[in-house]
């Protein structure tokens, strides 16, 4: 099976000036209803065969700037079960694709916290799976929740895949793409198509993620469906930091499509799904998910701890909590 996934480049309308829940509501609702005719009008563009469209990292919000974790809870983060995933759901339904972004995610569990979460909808507007992204500087993970986290939802739900008519879906979020160990669990799972939503700085030279997201394409013999921001309005940040680069990879690490900067829809691709399985079954020096010994790795994991785990069960979720406990690693890394 071949068909064709956008990975669409938009403009990141914040709501860090907003009031109220409210306003920061409807403002997001407004947010679907212009992604929805960008979205339409790039299916009309690029062909009906486009069935995976991916959108940036918190696309509906931007980041929190000065707002607290309870804050941010209170203003930005989604309810699971609310009318924003409601909107999208029938969007998406509308449009009969598969639809994958990022959002801050409210959690019945956590009722203090919000997590970043990467998401996958189905043509019928169910949610097939959610990523709580891992790694991050000041906002919540699983991680930081540990042993209440796995309680709640078991390992497994760490490194979700979905099984579709359109391959083995996994998400990716932002840094995360930065870590190797991430993309491979997802693969050990099962994944094909690794969807990376992302809202970073984009330059022509070189990138760590940029760099990072070949190097997974290649370890994992998988896609990357990368989508970047293309700006922010409303941030602090000068406007054309994050803006630009959105990419689709294939299994062999070569770029099929890049977007430049501004709101695109250049970044999209073909994913031959025959070629990726054939590609995984040829015994080959290049075959490396074949070659790949996981025993000789497990046990220098088991012995070291670098963050440590569970840190938000016994403190807020502060920023300068954030940045107290990577000062404690880095002193116990290199002492």
């Amino acid at each position: 099976m071949s068909y064709k996934a956008l990975a669409l480049q938009l403009t990141c309308q914040t709501v860090n000036s907003c009031q109220t829940r409210e306003e920061a509501e409807t403002k997001m609702l407004e947010t679907i209803q212009r992604i929805e005719r960008q979205i339409a009008a790039s299916l009309t563009t690029i062909g009906r065969e486009t069935l995976l469209v991916v959108v940036p990292e918190f696309f509906l919000t931007g980041p929190p700037e000065d707002e607290t974790v309870e804050q941010w809870v209170d203003k930005a983060a989604l309810e699971i079960d609310g009318r924003l995933y409601e909107a999208m759901s029938a969007m998406v339904q509308r449009q009969q694709i598969y639809f994958s972004g990022n959002v801050y995610e409210q959690d019945p569990f956590f009722p203090e916290l919000y997590f970043q979460t990467s998401f996958i909808m189905g043509p019928n507007g169910d949610v097939l799976l959610r990523y709580r992204r891992l790694n991050t500087l000041f906002t919540p993970t699983p991680h930081d929740v540990w042993e209440l986290y796995l309680d709640a939802y078991g390992y497994d739900s760490l490194f979700p895949v979905a099984k579709t008519n359109i391959g083995n879906l996994a998400c990716i979020a932002s840094d995360d793409i930065l870590y190797p160990e991430v993309a491979r669990c997802l693969t050990m799972q099962g994944a094909e198509v690794l969807i990376h939503s992302s809202s970073e700085q984009n330059s022509p030279l070189p990138t760590a993620k940029g760099i990072a997201k070949q190097a997974r394409a290649i370890e994992n013999m998988t896609y990357v469906v990368s989508a970047n921001s293309a700006g922010l309005v409303g941030n602090s940040l000068p406007g054309n930091t994050i803006d630009g680069g959105s990419s689709i990879i294939d299994p062999k690490g070569l770029i099929l499509a890049k977007a430049g900067s501004g709101e695109s829809l250049v970044a999209n691709a073909d994913i031959d799904l025959a070629a990726l399985r054939e590609f995984r079954q040829r015994p080959s020096v290049s075959n490396l998910l074949a070659r790949q010994r996981t025993e000789l790795y497990a046990g220098s994991y088991a012995k070291h701890t670098a963050y440590p785990p569970g840190t938000l069960l016994s403190q807020p979720a502060e920023r300068q909590h954030f940045m107290r406990t990577q000062q404690e690693v880095i002193k116990k890394l290199y002492s």
